[in-house]
């Protein structure tokens, strides 16, 4: 079993930045991945980056590439979500996600998470 806890949601006007945290309850191997994915009202949940745990093959979303960051520091076990240049578009509730690297398919394609944390809220003002 794999306990993932969010933080680091809130608000900030356009161009601003936020940096998500998602705590993991054991060490990240290399057989493992995670991933941030997003939600918001009304629309589908969409991946926006994931991580490997040997740090390979780092995946971005087209619509966030080159404004946010995913990185992984194994020794607190923490995933985080480095997130630049915020748009309103990006106002959505954030998810950590995780599940064994061996599974077949994207991803970002959030059926093949078996573990999740509760989500934080990222507001974006214009």
């Amino acid at each position: 079993q794999v306990q993932l806890v969010e933080s680091g949601g809130g608000s900030v006007q356009a161009g601003g930045s936020l940096r998500l945290s998602c705590s993991v309850s054991r060490r990240v191997r290399s057989n493992y991945v995670v991933a941030w994915f997003r939600q918001a009202p009304e629309s589908e949940r969409e991946g926006v980056a994931a991580i490997p745990g040997t740090s390979e093959e780092i995946q971005y979303a087209d619509s966030v590439k080159g404004r946010f960051t995913i990185s992984l520091d194994s020794p607190k076990n923490e995933v985080y979500l480095q997130m630049d240049s915020l748009k309103p578009e990006d106002t959505a509730m954030y998810y950590c996600a995780a599940r064994p690297i061996f599974y077949a398919g994207s991803y970002f394609d959030h059926h093949k998470y078996i573990y999740w944390g509760q989500g934080t809220q990222v507001t974006v003002s214009s």
